[in-house]
């Protein structure tokens, strides 16, 4: 498990990614799929 922000790092490193945003799931898949995901987009990319 890592805890990040960088999410350029999280999606090189991580087979699979939950993002979160003040504790509720985001989003959750591949570096791809959490990639393309309009919320995470404008939270964390």
């Amino acid at each position: 498990m890592l805890v990040e922000h960088n999410m350029h790092l999280v999606m090189d490193l991580a087979e699979r990614i939950v993002a979160l945003n003040f504790g509720e799931v985001l989003a959750s898949g591949t570096a791809a799929e959490v990639a393309a995901h309009a919320e995470v987009i404008s939270s964390y990319l």
